[in-house]
């Protein structure tokens, strides 16, 4: 990991926003690593897996605040203008640390947006950087 591209901050999603976001950074996670790794490889544009990833585990403390997105509590979640919308609002007010949305592209797991800006991020702790090792299999290329 370089200082230009911090592992653990909103860096990413302010150059290039998200599902979630538009004018506000964002830390986007998934719940688990295979779910980080699938992201991953979606949102590459390479068609090949991507070359010098490295993960982290995140420990978010008891009591930390958040809230769950699910279909019901905003019905255009698909909508990508929508939840856009909701999740500069949601970043904006500071509403929680913590935004537990569905994946969109395995919808029965969760990514985890952080909020870097909310008071209570400085209690979040992570891990050393660990290179992320890609089964070739993966690689259009083998």
């Amino acid at each position: 990991m370089t200082d230009r591209y911090p592992i653990f901050d909103g860096t990413g999603s302010k150059l290039y926003p998200g599902r979630w976001n538009e004018k506000y950074p964002v830390i986007y996670c998934a719940e688990n690593y295979s779910l980080a790794m699938l992201e991953k490889l979606v949102h590459s544009n390479t068609g090949d897996i991507p070359e010098n990833q490295q993960w982290i585990e995140i420990s978010i403390p008891v009591g930390t605040t958040y809230e769950t997105v699910t279909t019901y509590s905003l019905p255009g979640l698909k909508n990508m203008s929508e939840s856009k919308t909701f999740g500069d609002r949601w970043l904006s007010e500071k509403r929680s640390c913590i935004l537990i949305v569905p994946s969109a592209i395995a919808q029965l797991d969760n990514n985890i947006l952080i909020n870097e800006a909310h008071p209570q991020f400085s209690s979040i702790a992570t891990s050393l950087n660990r290179p992320v090792i890609w089964d070739r299999r993966w690689s259009r290329n083998e």
